[in-house]
Parts: structure tokens; sequence; C-alpha cells
């Protein structure tokens, strides 16, 4: 598609799963896309095939968040960040009485820590194109599972720091999405083969969180499956 000025995005966990199937989705809408990923070699494949720029890295390292807003001064703006990146921690899945406290800080920190950073050191440009954050959440946020306490934590944690910031950003559109099952690595890491059964990331929830820039509705917590995309829609 051309598009003589195109929207810009911001896609973190974008060499696979969700995040790489909304920047495929992002990209047949002719956005202009920066992706970064740790798996250099896997993002580097998709920004070859979506003719996006990519820098490698972890969003919980500071000096990569450092190269992605130079990346975007340099691109022009931002009209969209979507914090997609984030761990499961250890598999399988503990029970919190044998939570290890140690990789449980390492998942706020990635989880939660990282996509408040980012959207701190881009919020400038963001609102200069009174533009949209997208936080990844999970069910695991708001429901009761066996073994997904330490995730789940921060997913909710992540929540309320996007419901807090749709309350201090009234310029900017903020939501915070739970994708649903979605036959992803991370889910086959979490419940193995039963991961099979789920549609994969470009069915539902990738196009659901894409409309979502087309009605801009109210800022606030949307599920992918409520957002009127069925299966295999396109």
């Amino acid at each position: 598609m051309t598009n003589n000025n195109p929207k810009i995005a911001l896609i973190t966990g974008a060499s696979r799963g969700l995040g790489k199937a909304l920047a495929t989705e992002l990209s047949r809408r002719g956005w202009r896309l920066l992706l970064t990923a740790r798996g250099a070699e896997d993002l580097a494949a998709v920004a070859s095939e979506l003719d996006a720029e990519a820098i490698a890295g972890d969003v919980a390292d500071p000096g990569h968040r450092e190269r992605l807003a130079a990346a975007i001064e340099r691109l022009g703006g931002l009209d969209l960040l979507v914090n997609n990146a984030s761990s499961l921690g250890t598999s399988p899945l503990p029970r919190l009485a044998d939570y290890s406290r140690e990789v449980l800080t390492g998942l706020f920190d990635t989880n939660v820590v990282a996509p408040l950073a980012l959207i701190q050191d881009l919020l400038p440009r963001l609102r200069e194109r009174d533009g949209a954050v997208v936080n990844i959440s999970s069910d695991a946020a708001t429901g009761g599972y066996e073994g997904w306490g330490g995730y789940g934590a921060t997913k909710a944690a992540l929540d309320q720091v996007s419901n807090v910031l749709a309350a201090e950003e009234p310029g900017l559109r903020v939501w915070w999405v739970d994708p649903g099952e979605m036959r992803t690595a991370m889910l086959a890491d979490a419940v193995g083969d039963e991961a099979a059964d789920a549609p994969p990331p470009e069915a539902v929830a990738a196009p659901a969180i894409a409309g979502l820039l087309d009605s801009r509705p109210a800022s606030g917590r949307y599920v992918a499956a409520e957002l009127g995309v069925e299966a295999g829609a396109r």
C-alpha cells in the first residue's frame, strides 16, 4: 500500500506471535513500523517481510529504550505504542507457595516497569499526535487460575498502570486489551499441547486491536473476542 503520510507505530515483542500478527495487520493498513524484540534473527526476518525498521534488544534495558526513542525522533513522531513484549516466567508454572521471588521481581521488571518506562520516554511524541497506547493484558489479570499467580499479578499491575494513565492523559487513547487464548509459543510453554486448540493471533486478536485504531473508543479495558471480530475474519 502506498501512503505518503503514514501513521507510525512502535510494537514490542514483534518477532513472533501477537506482535508479529499485529505488525502484519498494521503494515497491510499502510502504517510505518518500528519493531523490536530480543531475537535479532527472527525480528530481522519480520522487518524484511513487512518493509519495517527493526532494533533488536530487551525493553527492560534502559539503553535499548533510549535507542528506540532516538529512532522515533528520527522518524518524526509516534501515533501508536504497543507494549506487547512480556515474560511468562518459570515454566512449568509454579504455585505461589513455591514462587521464586527473584523470578517474580524479574517478571515485574519486564511486564510492568519496562512498559511504563517506554511510555514515559515516548509520551511527548504521543501527545503531539493525539496518539494511542495499547498494553497487552491477559485474562490471568482478573482470573484466579492455578499456576498463573506470578504472570497474572504483573498483568493486573499493568492494567492498573493503564487505568491511571488513561485518567492522567485524557488527550490520548489508552487501551489495555485481553487478547484471549492464542496459539503462541508462550501459551505452549504454559499449557503444552493444549495450545494447539487456540486460534492463531492473526485470526482474532490482531484485527480486533487494529480495529480499535479505526473506531478510537474511549480509553479502557477491552477483550478482543468481544470486539466483533470472528475467528478467521479479515
